[in-house]
């Protein structure tokens, strides 16, 4: 059994400090990163920008974090997650007023456009989560236009 190297207590291989005097001890195993999300793999990552209604925070995350500055497949997928979260609000708000107003509320443009968003959401989350990159027609030029 290893001692300490300030007052020579016994301590185990896996103390990070002594139990006597609280000197730290060479060798002992790092705690984890403190950072939010420093186990997500850049698949893992990438699959959680297509989440619906919650993916932005993700996506976001992930433009923002110095882990994934350098990785193109991320940043792709994290503002394309985006771009989709902001036609969904654009169709949740700006249909449903048309709608109100052209039709006294009767035509359901927003669940409509809510629906296909949902469905291409879904369809997103397999693709990136079999680790295939897919560009959307629209969507994906702005995405790589924004990288």
């Amino acid at each position: 059994m290893p001692f300490c190297t300030k007052c020579g207590t016994e301590v185990r291989q896996t103390d990070r400090f002594c139990r006597r005097c609280g000197a730290a001890q060479p060798g002992a195993s790092p705690l984890p990163s403190s950072s939010p999300g420093a186990g997500i793999s850049a698949r893992g990552a990438t699959i959680l920008c297509y989440v619906p209604w919650l993916g932005w925070l993700a996506a976001v995350w992930s433009l923002l974090s110095d882990r994934f500055r350098q990785n193109r497949e991320v940043r792709f997928h994290a503002y394309q997650g985006l771009y989709i979260f902001v036609i969904w609000l654009l169709g949740r708000w700006a249909l449903d007023l048309w709608a109100k107003l052209l039709f006294d509320g009767r035509a359901p443009l927003g669940a409509v456009v809510e629906l296909l968003l949902l469905g291409l959401w879904i369809f997103m989350l397999v693709k990136t989560s079999y680790g295939e990159s897919y560009r959307l027609p629209v969507i994906g030029e702005l995405a790589k236009r924004s990288l």
